[in-house]
């Protein structure tokens, strides 16, 4: 990489620890903590100054709490998030109350939410649904046409024929992939990210992309503004103006005033042309291609579509990028041809239906999560899972034990080696009862599994950046390919089986020489499980 991209990828970085400090205390973790101090000051302060008002207080915060709990009890939210309100604003009454209205009044995104409605509306039939591929979907599998229909309800997410999937099982696959398919861009490049940090896959790609805009080839990026506090300086986007990279930050994080860390991009799309998308779990850093070691060897997953389906994750992307831009523009990409450079082979494997989706936290529909269940309810024989957390609802988790409990073989494997100590700990927590109806886990030992996986019946899979986490299902932007009767799905399918074999199960007795360490904390930790 030449003197000026090196200089551009690193320009006032923070040191580590000043990152790891402010992230901590503009963090969610580091708003629970200030409001339960508010708490104990209230408290102190009423205890010592007020001492003969005592008993009018305990009436007042009596009635308080109950006003709380029939507003919790009406509320939408899922059930297994009311009974953790409810434990929390009972025993901690004003630290409980400020952090429920802190979560609910949402400041920060009614203006990014109100934004991103009218952009969906405006968008709903800019992809148009065939009817020639819905009613052969449906004449194939009516349960897979339902699902279609209620993704496509969500948003503009039609289901596609004629479009090429390849699997890709390590971070490496896809970034050497990914760098072939960048030097063939000829119109233009949307990136879309989590994560960003600086490195040999960051470095390559940022050269190809300094040199296709030297090309004219248009570049737009995006990506998650947590990286200000973890990888990135703040004035990052206007380093990379420099090299003709349009890129922008969403929710830069704020301190205090705003509730933007509830909602973060934890998407990965790029487009190139209109005619080929990558997702997955793979993000932009070392990490991801075994590069830098962090937890172990780095399991993770990602797909390369071609043709139709692409027109998905076009438009994706622009509904994100266009959240802050006065006039959007969509119509220009989404005309591109979707035949790009295809070769014999690559169209004879366009075989079944594609279904790119979107998730997004700030309406009621938890696509994500409805996706997975439906996969779980209609399995007949295995349902595969590869997922980094396993911190489950109800509805997930009774999904999970009710298909095993029908005969289902429902497998899932998880990191031997974590990269959060309390995921790890909350996971552990849903062992007993999933193993009691028969659900197989396995744990990865070479290390860290952060790939977002499920197949199942040989004939239906999803890849993506869905976690099984509340993150993920609850207050994540997320995104996934639902895929039938693809060519790659024996890939996946294969890549289960492969991975399988480097991990050890979890049974009940191997519960039992658990640390006990883990256990407490994973218990402990429980009931705060949804604000995580």
């Amino acid at each position: 990489m030449n003197t000026q991209l090196q200089e551009s990828t690193g320009i006032r970085l923070l040191k580590k620890g000043q990152k790891g400090l402010i992230y901590m205390l503009f963090s969610r973790m580091g708003i629970i903590i200030l409001l339960f101090l508010v708490q104990i000051l209230f408290l102190f302060s009423v205890f010592q100054k007020f001492g003969e008002y005592i008993p009018h207080f305990l009436g007042g915060n009596f009635l308080f709490t109950v006003i709380i709990l029939i507003y919790l009890i009406n509320n939408r939210m899922d059930p297994s998030a009311k009974i953790i309100w409810l434990v929390i604003i009972m025993a901690f009454p004003v630290f409980g109350a400020l952090l429920l209205v802190y979560t609910q009044t949402d400041v920060g995104h009614r203006a990014v939410k109100k934004r991103l409605t009218n952009l969906m509306e405006l968008t709903r039939q800019s992809i148009p649904q065939s009817p020639k591929t819905m009613d052969a979907l449906e004449k194939e599998s009516p349960e897979a046409a339902a699902l279609s229909r209620y993704v496509s309800r969500t948003g503009c997410y039609p289901v596609f024929d004629h479009t090429d999937v390849t699997y890709f099982p390590l971070g490496e696959d896809k970034f050497y992939e990914m760098l072939r398919q960048l030097e063939q861009a000829r119109h233009f490049i949307f990136l879309e990210y989590f994560i960003v940090d600086e490195g040999v896959m960051w470095g390559k790609v940022l050269e190809l992309l300094a040199q296709k805009a030297r090309e004219d080839v248009e570049i737009r990026m995006m990506y998650d503004g947590s990286c200000e506090f973890t990888t990135l300086p703040y004035d990052y986007p206007s380093s990379l103006e420099r090299f003709g990279i349009r890129c922008k930050m969403f929710s830069p994080l704020t301190p205090l005033l705003s509730t933007y860390y509830n909602y973060r991009d934890h998407r990965k799309i790029l487009v190139i042309d209109g005619h080929t998308a990558f997702t997955g779990g793979v993000n932009l850093a070392d990490e991801y291609i075994n590069r830098k070691v962090r937890f172990g060897h780095w399991k993770d997953t990602a797909i390369m579509v071609k043709g139709e389906a692409v027109k998905s994750f076009t438009l994706m992307f622009l509904q994100m990028w266009n959240i802050d831009e006065p006039a959007p523009l969509f119509k220009k990409y989404l005309q591109y041809p979707t035949s790009g450079q295809q070769t014999a082979a690559v169209q004879k494997k366009m075989q079944g239906y594609v279904l790119p989706y979107g998730d997004c936290p700030l309406d009621q529909a938890r696509v994500g999560e409805q996706v997975y269940v439906d996969i779980l309810n209609h399995a007949v024989r295995y349902v595969h899972i590869m997922t980094p957390y396993l911190i489950l609802d109800s509805v997930m988790e009774n999904a999970l034990k009710f298909a095993a409990e029908r005969g289902v073989e429902v497998a899932l494997i998880l990191p031997g080696i974590p990269d959060k100590a309390a995921a790890y700990a909350l996971a552990k927590t849903h062992y007993p009862s999933l193993l009691e109806s028969g659900v197989n886990i396995y744990e990865y030992t070479p290390g860290f599994v952060h790939a977002k996986v499920f197949v199942s019946d040989d004939e239906k899979a999803v890849v993506g950046t869905i976690n099984l986490d509340y993150r993920s299902l609850y207050h994540h932007f997320e995104c996934a390919a639902y895929l039938y009767r693809t060519a790659c799905i024996p890939d996946i399918e294969a890549d289960f089986q492969a991975t399988l074999k480097h991990c050890r199960r979890v049974t009940p007795e191997t519960l039992r020489r658990e640390k006990l360490s883990i256990r407490l904390a994973g218990h402990a930790l429980k009931f705060l499980a949804p604000l995580l």
